[in-house]
Parts: structure tokens; C-alpha cells; sequence
């Protein structure tokens, strides 16, 4: 996860596998003091990444949300900047649950009066600390394992904003067959996020593309920009331009 020390990442990945592990345990393993894993375990719990036990802790997310936010990290990073980047002052935006979309809200520092619609409880802790942003959380029944609101009650409130950009992830991505997801409500959030903005924006990194998950959401012609890494095959990226589509590359 974006933030952590190299040690809180192997607690969070020790505590992940299920076994009951104590303070000691984890000094041994670690080769650190107790007082040091104590002082790591009080810093995961504030930050919301583990809840406390008496004597061991556990994680507060879902394994398979962890296992996204700690796969390509610095391009993630990349990503969410330039997106943030077409963000003006004054504009209001939604932005969808996605490990990717969700630190775009860490590159809105700096704008001014911004107002975020989502269902991405990802996003709450830059809410926090960024009082220039207003964040509208749509209802829904709660995925732990995508951090998100899904459902017909969020699909109905989502009718009542119009924003000017969307901005949305995706499980995979193919010229043939578009967008795509693993999740079928996943897919009607985003469809609707998306039909209810001006511009509609892609972030995605290039290990995404070829890659086709079960449910579609919709073609490659449902976006405006894709924002992405220059892993993306340069024939591809021509393709989608071709199309009509805006292709940012970063590094």
C-alpha cells in the first residue's frame, strides 16, 4: 500500500496469512524490538490498515484489495497525478472504487473548491485532510473486498449529479471487447458514473490491457482519455487514438 514502511508491509503481509501471531512472534520474525513492533502495530491501527487484539492485531482489509494496492505502485502513482492534473478549480467530479482511482484524491491538493462524488470508501481519508474538497458518498450495500458501495440504491442517487468528469478504473481492457470487470454491479456503477458526466476518463495501467474480466462494461468508444503507461504497445496506443480517444502515457 502507497505510504507504508517496508517493515509495516511485511506485518500487514504476516498478519494477512490467517495464523494468530503475537507481538513476540512478530519481534522475531521482523528482528525487531517489541517496543518497535508495538509502536508499528499503533501507527497500522491509525492509519485503519489493522485492527488491535490484546497481544497480536489483525488486518482491517480485504486480502484481495491488499494484493491491488501493492501491485504497481509507482506507476499507480504516475497515473493518479495526471489524472488529478485535468482537475480545474470549482469542477465537480465523480470518481469510481478502484485501487487507481482512489489516489487521485492524494494529487487534488492544491485545487480549490472541488466536489467529489464516489463510492469508493478509499477515498475518506484525503476527504479528512483536504479541506478543499467535498465528497458526496453514494449509498449502497458495502464490498469489503473492493472497498465500495454497489448496488440499486447508489445507481439511483447517482441520477441526481452531473459532473464534468468521470473518472474510472477498470479489471481489463481490450480493443475487441473494451472495458471490462470481474463483478456485474461493479459494471453498473461504472456505466452510470460514467453517463453522467461530460468527460469520461480511463486510468489504467498498461498490465491491464489484454486482459478481459467476465462481465463488460462497455467499447473503448465509452471514454474520452486514457490515461496509462508507456508499457502500452505504441501500435495500440495509435489504434485508440484513431478512435478518437485522448492517450496520456507516463512514465
Amino acid at each position: 500500500m502507497v505510504g507504508l514502511s517496508h517493515r509495516e508491509e511485511q506485518i500487514i503481509e504476516l498478519l494477512q496469512s490467517g495464523e494468530e501471531i503475537s507481538v513476540t512472534e512478530l519481534s522475531h520474525r521482523l528482528g525487531v524490538s517489541t517496543v518497535t513492533v508495538r509502536n508499528d502495530l499503533k501507527a497500522l491501527s491509525a492509519k485503519g490498515l489493522i485492527l488491535r487484539t490484546h497481544g497480536s492485531a489483525v488486518p482491517a482489509y480485504h486480502p484481495l484489495l491488499r494484493e491491488k494496492q501493492s501491485s504497481n505502485i509507482a506507476v499507480k502513482e504516475a497515473i493518479a497525478k495526471a489524472a488529478a492534473s485535468l482537475v480545474n478549480d470549482g469542477d465537480r467530479i465523480m470518481i469510481t472504487n478502484g485501487t487507481t482511482s482512489a489516489l487521485i484524491a492524494r494529487y487534488l491538493l492544491g485545487k480549490r473548491d472541488i466536489q467529489v462524488v464516489t463510492n469508493s470508501t478509499l477515498l475518506i481519508p484525503y476527504a479528512r485532510v483536504n479541506a478543499n474538497i467535498s465528497m458526496t458518498m453514494v449509498g449502497g450495500e458495502f464490498r469489503p473486498s473492493a472497498e465500495a458501495l454497489v448496488g440499486a440504491a447508489a445507481i439511483k442517487q447517482l441520477d441526481e449529479y452531473h459532473v464534468a468528469i468521470t473518472f474510472t478504473g477498470t479489471d481489463g481492457f481490450t480493443l475487441d471487447h473494451g472495458l471490462t470487470t470481474h463483478l456485474m454491479e461493479n459494471s453498473e456503477i461504472v456505466r452510470k458514473m460514467c453517463s453522467q458526466a461530460a468527460r469520461r476518463v480511463l486510468v489504467t495501467d498498461s498490465s491491464k490491457f489484454g486482459k478481459q474480466g467476465f462481465v463488460r462494461i462497455f467499447p473503448m468508444q465509452g471514454i474520452d482519455v486514457l490515461i496509462t503507461d508507456k508499457g502500452l504497445p505504441a501500435e495500440v496506443a495509435q489504434q485508440l487514438r484513431e478512435m478518437g480517444i485522448e492517450v496520456l502515457l507516463v512514465d
